[in-house]
């Protein structure tokens, strides 16, 4: 019938076959499939939909906020991401990471954190892939660096992995600055720089879903640094983070 939505029987029909009785609620079906019975609210697109569809768009086609009860939900029962389902390429393990490197560079690790929740905090729309694909390409790039001594940046595919590595790299060069400042010598090699960036992704790829739009590994960080950083991120400011 001309006009009707995709899934709901007009109700003439209903009253025909016996499905609806009058004074009965008209039937409202699931805002994506159009098929299903909605069940939920979505605040994703601000509408009811499907708990089938809540659970094979959610973090996919869906930019669900962390606050949505089903998504909380979903991940307190998700299982940890399993070393088969990692790309192990993504995870660069050609980076050796020594026992004692997190031990003896926790500031630096510190560090590179805060650097990557700043920059989340700073664009809300930013995704775990974001975060990831950016620090991927500056840790591709101190490799490079590191076993050539050659510096050439590694192309990046959008504006915001560009802004993340930026972040990144900016946080590397207050450290050294800090050093400076507070030791009277520069001791952070770019070795130890690669390593941190590194550990930084592994730990990520551990932490995120894997899905498109996740945030697990956000709202992660999220929890490391629970304020959000003020301030214009100065030299003075970000040392009492990465220096002891």
């Amino acid at each position: 019938m001309p006009g009707c939505r995709k899934g709901i029987a007009p109700r003439w029909v209903a009253f025909v076959n016996g499905i609806m009785k009058p004074g009965d609620p008209f039937p409202v079906s699931c805002a994506i499939c159009e098929v299903r019975k909605e069940k939920r609210f979505c605040p994703a697109i601000h509408g009811r939909i499907c708990p089938q569809c809540c659970g094979e768009q959610r973090e996919v086609t869906l930019d669900c906020p962390s606050d949505c009860p089903y998504l909380q939900q979903a991940r307190a029962h998700e299982k940890p991401r399993q070393a088969g389902d990692l790309d192990l390429s993504a995870l660069m393990p050609q980076v050796e990471l020594p026992d004692s490197f997190l031990y003896e560079h926790e500031h630096l690790i510190m560090g590179l954190t805060f650097a990557l929740t700043k920059r989340a905090h700073a664009q809300p729309d930013l995704h775990d892939a974001d975060l990831l694909s950016g620090t991927t390409a500056l840790a591709r790039s101190y490799e490079r660096l590191v076993n050539s001594g050659l510096h050439y940046e590694e192309p990046m595919q959008s504006p915001a992995h560009q802004e993340v590595a930026a972040e990144l790299q900016n946080m590397v060069k207050e450290y050294r600055e800090a050093e400076q400042k507070h030791m009277g010598y520069t001791k952070l090699r770019d070795a130890d720089v690669l390593r941190g960036l590194v550990f930084l992704l592994r730990m990520g790829h551990a932490r995120t879903s894997g899905r498109p739009k996740s945030r697990a590994f956000i709202e992660f960080l999220f929890a490391q640094f629970p304020d959000k950083p003020a301030g214009d991120g100065t030299s003075e400011e970000r040392s009492r983070i990465i220096l002891p």
